[in-house]
């Protein structure tokens, strides 16, 4: 087999530099969300598909390709069937990955060197990977999605979600220099002669192993080493969870896990196996926590691992403190024997389903997205499902076997128990009156700290100031002060802190966390994207 491939690739010359048939100033973005772009890739077979299901049995490198994307080309990449449960042997339309640097070093398409391309397979409405990264990326880093068409060697393949790989390129955005480590839950090919002692069947669950070997079976890591740091990251966790926060980003896990239980992503650490996440290790040596293929995300997959596959009503139901009490999953149930962990991933189950359920988002974006790609998906003959099925499945339950259920039949009904549900109805305190104190208008002598006060209602029992000095810098976290503040309504508390900068034109990065018995919140509630911004200088006018 080995043979063959090599007489192919000789028979399919290629150019060292990247032919470029339009400018990139003027191609479309690659992950343009108003437009669906195009791919046309050129194979060195009609028997295409033979090739790339050998390729994907055998691990191999990947078929040489030409390739054309938005009116771009490049030679000397290489392409690859890729997924799990998402691929199926002898289809054209299965999800692919495209390496653009395969055989050209440095080659990238606006500075993506890989395209991985989804064939969204049990989705029938084709929105839930696009939906489910869309508003992920309003809490945490998340993958850049959007649409386009696939050709291959001029044959019209379908539409595709072109889904941003998790790569140095991804690191790089969000995390700055991009050096750690990375590691993929759940392996296609499993390392011969694992040792005998390696708990079974626990994918990418996190459980503590003393055999380092052990971890090699259910991820897949894309550096250098970092074997050790992950396991001292199960260590943590099953042995000092109130010390896990010193390698791993707690409250990016915490959003990680609100956002698979909301949108009931079972495909998932929440779900029967524990895949389809990552996790990176930043210049801060903790682990940040991404997610991965979300095409099973809206109750398509319904395994939580705990008995057979969930029913619509009880997707609807899904307990939002799903394996809270699973010693398995140490992740979900580890971090939340804190009490305040409780309480902060409850708020943000609270807050995703107020920002985009409640208030109806979703279904006017799911509409919009699948009116995108009406006519594209229409004029696939190799689709999973008719027309009729994806016209009708944000609506209604789709396929007799699979259940696919409607995104507005699940979502209309989750949102709503959600909302009701004991641990959700608890009021958290309010917070307001933000304030940072500045240097008096005649005082000489100019300030050297950041004074920050705040209140909060409904009888609070702390407030906490989440602070940093740099974008790249993890927040430290500090308790305010009780202030003793005369005429306070009943039920209000007054908190004070104050924070030594470090020069003369320190920047504070912050927001506040305030909880009471019941529940917490945050000001200001986009933190996670724009936190409250002070500049010294500024303070000193």
């Amino acid at each position: 087999m080995k043979k063959y491939f090599f007489i192919l690739i000789a028979l399919f010359p290629f150019t060292v530099k990247a032919q470029l048939s339009v400018t990139e100033s003027n191609s479309r973005p690659l992950y343009d969300k108003k437009t669906v772009g195009e791919i046309r890739l050129t194979l060195p077979s009609s028997d295409w598909v033979n090739l790339l299901d050998s390729m994907r049995i055998y691990n191999g490198d990947g078929l040489p390709a030409s390739v054309v994307i938005d009116g771009m080309r490049y030679e000397g990449a290489r392409v690859r069937f890729r997924g799990d449960k998402s691929y199926a042997k002898g289809l054209k339309r299965n999800p692919m990955i495209i390496r653009l640097n395969a055989d050209n070093i440095g080659q990238n398409h606006q500075g993506y060197s890989s395209v991985k391309l989804s064939a969204a397979v049990r989705d029938p409405s084709m929105v839930r990977e696009m939906l489910f990264h869309e508003i992920a990326s309003k809490y945490m880093p998340a993958s850049q999605a959007a649409y386009t068409k696939l050709f291959v060697n001029e044959e019209y393949i379908g539409v595709f979600v072109n889904v941003e790989a998790v790569s140095k390129t991804f690191f790089d955005t969000n995390y700055g220099n991009a050096k750690g480590a990375s590691f993929k839950a759940g392996v296609d090919f499993k390392p011969d002669n694992l040792p005998a002692t390696c708990r079974q069947n626990i994918f990418g669950a996190l459980e503590y192993e003393d055999n380092l070997d052990c971890y090699k079976g259910n991820f897949e890591m894309d550096s250098k080493g970092g074997w050790t740091e992950l396991q001292e990251l199960t260590r943590k966790l099953a042995q000092e969870p109130n010390n896990v926060h010193q390698v791993l980003d707690v409250d990016r896990t915490l959003w990680m896990l609100a956002l698979n239980n909301v949108m009931v992503n079972l495909s998932s650490y929440s779900g029967k196996e524990s895949v389809n996440y990552y996790l990176y290790r930043d210049g801060n040596n903790r682990f940040q926590p991404v997610h991965w293929d979300l095409n099973l995300a809206f109750g398509s997959y319904k395994n939580t691992g705990l008995g057979s596959d969930l029913n619509l009503r009880q997707l609807q139901n899904m307990d939002p403190l799903l394996h809270a009490d699973n010693p398995y999953k140490p992740l979900i149930s580890q971090l939340l024997k804190d009490p305040l962990n409780r309480k902060i991933y409850l708020a943000h189950i609270r807050q995703i389903n107020e920002e985009n359920f409640l208030n109806g988002a979703y279904e006017k974006r799911a509409q919009e997205l699948r009116g995108m790609i009406v006519v594209p998906f229409n004029e696939d003959k190799y689709k999973t499902y008719s027309y009729d099925d994806f016209q009708r499945s944000i609506n209604e339950t789709v396929g007799k076997k699979s259940k696919i259920p409607g995104l507005t039949e699940l979502m209309g009904k989750r949102m709503r128990y959600l909302k009701s549900h004991p641990e959700l109805t608890k009021l958290p305190p309010s917070i307001s009156e933000v304030t940072v104190k500045g240097r008096g208008k005649f005082e000489n002598q100019k300030i050297n700290a950041f004074h920050v006060s705040a209140r909060a209602d409904k009888y609070p029992l702390r407030m906490y100031i989440y602070y940093r000095f740099s974008d790249q810098d993890p927040y430290v976290v500090m308790n305010m002060s009780e202030e003793n503040t005369p005429g306070l309504a009943a039920g209000v508390k007054a908190f004070g802190v104050q924070i030594e900068a470090k020069t003369p034109e320190a920047v504070l990065d912050y927001y506040i966390l305030a909880e009471n018995v019941g529940a917490a919140d945050f000001l200001p509630a986009s933190y996670t994207r724009q936190p409250y911004k002070v500049k010294l200088s500024e303070l000193n006018k």
